[in-house]
């Protein structure tokens, strides 16, 4: 049965061929060519006969056609029009899945699970993300606080484990607690690189995020929040005081340590010492200081 699915290195190939496609770099294009990697994505996401699923970069379908298989329906959004014909041809076989033909940073995600699926209908977020535009796709998909129970993607190792990271490690930063503020981050499996056509150069990470009915802690301003935090990692190796220094340049070092102690925060910390909890503390004490 396996070989007839899109995901194996010799269907792969005959796609590619008989398309003449040729990888744009730009785009970061890189095909799964393993059905078992692509069914144990579909586990850790818990797709399931009931789960409306959307999907960002199909390529030629091969995690496509695996999720058409096992959900209800499956919506995929292709920037590449060079793939709309060659998606026509191998998920011809499948009525449930419809391909839209926009960049998912310009899409408006909320309106399409609206369109398209049932209402309250369980839906999921899955995909093989590009390396490139990882970041910006999924704090765009978290900004817009959409109506989804879950995102696993397949990414770059190393981001997957800044995403999911702990405080006090290398990898935990500002990126860390954008995401966990919106979700609960773990990495689910790791994926190597020979999995992949072409191969790309480093292993990837599947990623799967729980999304949060509420954020974990209260701040009185998510944007101030998300400042304090940035400028906190700005430079890693400085103290917090030295940092949040150049964030608030109107105050010098004694009134921002007032503040910090307000907080309790010992502002010879680094930013990577501290967990999210504290990050509100401190960016709330400021927000009242600054707008009393």
């Amino acid at each position: 049965m396996s070989t007839k699915y899109i995901a194996t290195p010799s269907k792969t190939k005959e796609i590619l061929k008989k398309y003449a496609f040729a990888f744009k770099k730009s785009l970061g294009q890189n095909f799964i060519i393993d059905v078992n990697i692509l069914q144990n994505i579909l586990k850790h996401a818990g797709v399931d006969k009931d789960s409306g699923v959307i999907e960002i970069g199909p390529g030629i379908g091969a995690l496509t056609e695996q999720l058409a298989i096992h959900a209800d329906k499956v919506v995929a959004f292709e920037i590449d029009q060079r793939l709309l014909p060659i998606l026509d041809d191998t998920l011809e076989a499948y009525s449930n899945i419809e391909i839209i033909h926009q960049d998912i940073l310009e899409a408006d995600v909320t309106e399409v699970i609206r369109e398209q699926f049932k209402e309250n209908q369980p839906i999921r977020i899955v995909a093989n993300l590009p390396y490139y535009i990882t970041t910006p796709i999924l704090l765009k998909l978290l900004h817009d606080r959409l109506p989804v129970e879950s995102i696993t993607v397949m990414i770059q190792k190393e981001v997957a484990e800044r995403m999911a990271a702990e405080p006090n490690s290398k990898s935990y930063g500002s990126l860390t607690i954008a995401i966990q503020y919106y979700t609960d981050a773990e990495v689910v499996m790791n994926v190597p690189k020979t999995v992949f056509n072409p191969q790309p150069n480093v292993d990837s990470g599947i990623l799967k995020l729980e999304l949060r009915k509420e954020p974990p802690v209260y701040v009185e301003d998510e944007d101030f929040f998300f400042r304090i935090v940035k400028a906190s990692f700005a430079q890693r190796r400085k103290t917090l005081r030295n940092n949040l220094a150049n964030l608030f340049t109107d105050m010098n070092k004694t009134e921002i340590q007032e503040v910090m102690d307000q907080a309790g925060i010992d502002g010879g910390r680094r930013g990577e010492s501290l967990n999210m909890e504290e990050f509100a503390q401190l960016a709330n004490v400021f927000y009242k200081e600054i707008n009393r």
